[in-house]
């Protein structure tokens, strides 16, 4: 029986308790053994197998039901959401975008306060300045908008666009070494375009005008 060797050691015991799903030692729907009888299979302590349980719950392998035990609810987890950003490529990045900011665009013209509207104005003025240097501007930029998605009051948006954020950002520095040129006025123009709409409450011009800017990013790259 293979047992733990390395730290993180509820990384590891998770590791090895979906080697042992996938090989299909336990079926769905199965009940896991006790923690008295994985830990030894393991090499750790009970407190690390139930971390590593954990971990599997919250990727949606197993589920902890209670007074019943543990039960395998799928048999494979899909690839962590940090590993697949990681992989993606630039092009595969923008597209992403394209999918969260628009509608966010669109709700941030439906919902922006006027703190919303400060924050938003504050950081196009903030990215207007900041158009020599790529990695400054690729900052100011991502902080536009984060701003924009901010003021859709999504949280879920939100949360998204922020996981992203690094994959974001190395993509951007990528692209925009590849392109060499980057903060003309037309660029800048195009998203105070994006302000005004949302400052107008006009969730299609936002909309549409963040689907443009981004499929610009897009097409220059296929």
């Amino acid at each position: 029986m293979a047992q733990v060797r390395r730290e993180p050691l509820a990384d590891q015991a998770a590791a090895l308790l979906l080697e042992r799903i996938r090989a299909g030692e336990w079926a769905l729907g199965e009940k896991l053994p006790g923690e008295t009888t994985l830990a030894p299979q393991l090499g750790v302590g009970r407190s690390t197998v139930r971390e590593a349980i954990r971990r599997l719950a919250g990727r949606g392998v197993l589920a902890s039901r209670q007074g019943a035990g543990v039960f395998v609810i799928a048999l494979d987890a899909p690839e962590d959401w940090d590993a697949v950003l990681r992989k993606a490529g630039i092009v595969a990045v923008i597209e992403a975008r394209i999918a969260i900011e628009t509608e966010a665009a669109a709700l941030a013209a439906a919902r922006r306060t006027p703190s919303d509207l400060r924050s938003i104005r504050r950081a196009l003025a903030d990215r207007d300045v900041h158009r020599s240097d790529i990695d400054s501007h690729v900052d100011a930029d991502t902080a536009f908008h984060r701003a924009v998605v901010a003021a859709s009051h999504n949280a879920v948006l939100l949360d998204l666009f922020d996981s992203f954020t690094p994959r974001l950002r190395a993509a951007m520095i990528e692209m925009l070494r590849i392109r060499r040129a980057f903060g003309d006025d037309a660029d800048h123009d195009a998203h105070a375009a994006q302000v005004d709409a949302i400052v107008d409450r006009d969730e299609g011009a936002a909309a549409a005008r963040s689907r443009a800017h981004l499929l610009t990013l897009r097409d220059a790259l296929v």
